[in-house]
């Protein structure tokens, strides 16, 4: 018999309800598991151990009340830049090392009142800046299917603990990519939904524009369950959409037959990598077997995405990030001649490189006489890739596309090389670029068994097709079901 750390939501809280198992029992196998593989992957940058086993006492007590909610006493994790009241919210980072934020985010604020079961935060690359959770202060988190190799970033932690089954379901966020990349590289499921879908109230930003906050799971039933508890509006977040959403758990048993999915020629055309490109072409043979149809289509556009945001995300974190400077929380230089030069001090020690060097871009984009040059040509560049989208959207039902153009990389093999490291989100950032849902669904391992995903991307709040489409695959498939050996 499976062990409980190994199953999922879905199947934990059929066993909850009929008092099968308990919250304690599922936290405490869980927290076992975190103990035995934990310090090899590093997913975590803190377990709440007390915390979590108080959860899961109070959920019980919900269940025996009968005050039962879908993920009630269900483990979760979270990332390390979602404010968390009482505990660490470091964003990877040591300028806020010792940071505990004295309230939540709406998105943890909801997981409370679900009566979820939170085990800890997850490792992260700085500030959410990376690709490969390497930057983190607290060190790299390690791929659980090759301990040599990155997990992807930056949700890097969230990723690889469902993968290793030290975290049930996760929390991550997505700038760029940085939710459906450490998805493709762990062999797990994740999405970005729509801009505007999920509160950012209490989610430290990187990009306000372009940062959303996602569910990972192992299956796409259980992300079904996760999207209904984070989805809908808040009015503390000024960005967050006044919009109802579907029960996205409706979707999962729809047929498929009779869609479209649009191949975009700019995507394949970057392909290189055979294990990935054999990985899309076995994805796209099983879709067109459940009665999908395939249509080639442009988008234009694209080759420019990488560029206009690497304009745009460090402007908006050159300006976000201006407010850690020592003076009202967070790290502060111990030696220090002036108001100025503690300025200077604190961010020069409490910022790592990737965040120095965005911060400067950033700022150079938007200083005098640069800002028409660049940032304002990179707004411009970003409505034409968003009208892309729109027009490639009147012929298809979603876009197909792989995920990351290659399987997961080996732990320092780019950190050395900004360039290349950017590329890794060639396929995900005009995603973000657009303000689109888009979804990694694993599609099976790499000739060095390294796990591969494909893409998905919809309309705008159109979630529910991407869960559809998903769930018809994982029925197909059994990807979903392969687990690293730990």
């Amino acid at each position: 018999m499976a062990h409980l750390y190994e199953l999922t939501a879905i199947e934990l809280a059929r066993m909850l309800r009929k008092k099968e198992t308990s919250s304690v029992q599922i936290t405490e196998s869980l927290l076992n598991r975190i103990d035995s593989v934990e310090p090899n992957i590093r997913a975590y940058v803190d377990v709440t151990r007390e915390t979590a086993l108080e959860m899961a006492s109070e959920a019980d007590r919900r269940l025996a009340s009968g005050d039962v909610r879908p993920l009630t006493g269900i483990p979760i994790l979270i990332k390390n830049n979602m404010c968390f009241r009482g505990h660490r919210t470091t964003c990877g980072s040591r300028i806020l090392a010792n940071f505990v934020p004295p309230y939540d985010a709406t998105v943890v604020t909801r997981i409370k009142e679900e009566g979820m079961v939170i085990l800890g935060t997850a490792n992260m690359d700085e500030f959410a800046m990376g690709s490969s959770t390497e930057t983190s202060y607290w060190g790299p988190t390690r791929n659980p299917w090759n301990l040599d190799t990155t997990p992807g970033g930056s949700s890097g932690g969230s990723a690889a603990a469902v993968a290793a089954c030290i975290a049930t379901v996760s929390l991550g966020s997505d700038t760029g990519g940085s939710i459906r990349l450490p998805a493709s590289f762990c062999g797990v499921v994740g999405m970005k939904p729509t801009y505007g879908s999920v509160s950012r109230y209490g989610l430290v930003a990187y990009a306000s524009s372009l940062d959303q906050i996602g569910p990972f799971a192992r299956d796409t039933a259980d992300l079904a369950l996760l999207l209904n508890l984070i989805c809908g509006h808040d009015p503390k977040d000024s960005t967050s959409v006044p919009r109802p959403h579907p029960d996205f758990t409706t979707y999962l048993d729809k047929p498929v037959a009779g869609m479209t999915l649009g191949v975009p020629t700019e995507f394949f055309s970057k392909l290189e990598n055979p294990d990935v490109s054999k990985a899309c072409a076995e994805a796209r043979s099983i879709f067109e077997r459940l009665g999908v149809k395939f249509t080639e289509l442009s988008l234009p556009h694209l080759d420019y995405g990488i560029a206009a945001y690497y304009i745009i995300a460090p402007s908006e974190a050159s300006s976000n990030l201006a407010r850690y400077d020592g003076v009202k929380y967070g790290h502060r230089a111990e030696k220090f001649d002036s108001m100025i030069d503690m300025y200077c001090q604190t961010r020069a020690e409490g910022f790592g490189a990737e965040v120095k060097r965005r911060i400067m871009l950033g700022t150079y984009a938007l200083s005098s006489g640069y800002y028409d040059a660049y940032y304002l040509k990179a707004a411009k560049v970003r409505t034409l890739i968003t009208n892309d989208f729109k027009t490639a959207f009147r012929t298809c039902d979603a876009i197909f596309c792989p995920t990351a153009p290659s399987p997961p990389f080996r732990i320092g093999e780019k950190i050395d090389d900004p360039i290349q490291m950017y590329l890794t989100d060639v396929f995900t950032i005009p995603v973000n670029m657009a303000g689109l849902p888009g979804i990694s669904v694993p599609a099976g391992l790499s000739g060095d068994r390294l796990p591969v995903g494909f893409q998905l991307v919809a309309p705008h709040f159109e979630e529910a097709r991407l869960v559809q489409l998903a769930a018809a695959f994982q029925k197909e498939t059994d990807h979903h079901l392969q687990r690293p050996s730990l």
